[in-house]
């Protein structure tokens, strides 16, 4: 980002990329380790989900075009000039500064924390369920990925961070692939007729917040597209990144649906054999976590040990009181994602191009904002209640909100097997 006042920086300079890198990193951002949660949103949405993950790559490449155009600013020969830099440049122009800094660096501060405590869970959630025996609780383990990391408050060249990302990458790939490759050996099971247009009114609103979430890059792609070698080839980059991710994250979801049906789980990679799940799983814990723990945690500017060491400790706490991943993901796509990629780009178009807007433009424009309120507030609604109810039904389980109690009983018990000794 240009502006100085933003908490986020990617300091340094950049050297210009391709196109190919350009869709390389914008690729990474919507084809992440979310995708594992996508069939657990088919689960519960049928062919409604299907069609969302492909609806919201459409939608979402679309409100990445009007942000960038927002940029642009066209003189009286006709020739377009970049006259803004990034989304916060764009918020400024509709909102004024002091305004577009408080909204735009509250949903980026919140976006960021919450991928971090997503980050903790699921380790946490695939370290426990690596053989279903692992005696090391959730809580401890959470607490343990987290000291790992502490290492992380000291970096402050951004190299540092950018060495794991090809390892993140292979791990990523090879994951996805072993798991499909295990589908396809059960594909004579399929049980097509499972797949129906019926929902859950409660459950899919919150997997149309997980959608969304999957999908956000709308922050880095001014900033993207400043970067880029011929900034021409940036619509028909975006085009094909979110056409491919559309047809990814669609047949993922649709063969790891029909091979585990009802029995799918938040994270499809728990529902793999034993052998199967302690590698992948591993996979995961060895390069992906810690590498997108690390790039999050970098991105606070702030040079005070202590400010970053707070923020970690801060996530920590949120993923001990909170572990429950397909929850907070779709709270946290019906907030900040339906926020930075339906709502605000369009209210931006809408205002910085409304004398050249024409009517089918302004028509989709308002159609987003209405369609992403939607599900900022039924995905919201749904999210909270969903979690009240994990805690009312079962206050006593690993899920509860009482992190002090849970940890009192489980050093009570090693107290008492100390005495036993």
């Amino acid at each position: 980002m240009q502006k100085s006042d933003s908490i986020f920086s990617l300091a340094g300079d950049r050297s210009k990329i391709s196109a190919w890198d350009a869709g390389w990193n914008v690729t990474n951002a919507i084809q992440g380790m979310f995708v594992l949660c996508l069939p657990f949103a088919i689960k519960h949405g049928g062919y409604m989900g299907l069609i969302l993950i492909v609806g919201t790559a459409v939608i979402c490449n679309y409100t990445g075009l009007i942000l960038v155009d927002c940029l642009y600013e066209t003189e009286p020969n006709g020739r377009r000039v970049r006259i803004r830099s990034s989304y916060s440049d764009v918020a400024a122009a509709v909102w004024g500064e002091n305004i577009s800094n408080i909204v735009i660096n509250t949903c980026m501060v919140l976006e960021c924390t919450m991928i971090c405590v997503l980050y903790i869970v699921v380790v946490g959630d695939l370290t426990t369920s690596i053989d279903g025996t692992t005696p090391i609780p959730h809580m401890a383990v959470c607490i343990i990925a987290t000291l790992i990391l502490l290492p992380c408050i000291f970096l402050r060249d951004l190299k540092e961070v950018s060495r794991f990302s090809m390892g993140c990458s292979v791990a990523q790939l090879l994951v996805l692939g072993m798991i499909m490759l295990y589908c396809f050996t059960k594909i004579s099971t399929w049980p097509w007729n499972k797949i129906r247009f019926n929902y859950s009114a409660q459950e899919f609103p919150v997997s149309v917040g997980v959608i969304v979430f999957s999908y956000t890059s709308q922050l880095f792609l001014p900033s993207l597209e400043g970067d880029m070698e011929r900034r021409g080839d940036f619509k028909k980059m975006l085009n094909w990144t979110h056409l491919s991710a559309a047809a990814a994250k669609a047949i993922f979801a649709l063969v790891c649906f029909l091979t585990w049906v009802d029995n799918t789980e938040e994270e499809v990679t728990n529902n793999l054999p034993r052998g199967l799940r302690t590698i992948v799983n591993f996979s995961y814990l060895t390069f992906f976590m810690v590498t997108k723990m690390v790039n999050c945690n970098y991105l606070i500017r702030s040079k005070m040990l202590i400010v970053r060491l707070g923020f970690i400790l801060g996530t920590l706490l949120l993923a001990v009181c909170v572990p429950h991943f397909d929850l907070l993901m779709g709270l946290t796509g019906s907030l900040t994602g339906s926020a930075l990629s339906f709502i605000f780009p369009c209210i931006f178009h809408i205002s910085i191009k409304r004398l050249k807007l024409r009517y089918h433009e302004l028509f989709f424009d308002v159609a987003i904002i209405i369609l992403g309120v939607l599900f900022s507030v039924t995905g919201f609604y749904n999210s909270i209640s969903l979690l009240a109810q994990q805690y009312s039904d079962d206050p006593d389980s690993d899920h509860s909100f009482a992190f002090a109690t849970t940890f009192k009983t489980s050093l009570e018990a090693e107290l008492s097997d100390s005495r036993v000794l």
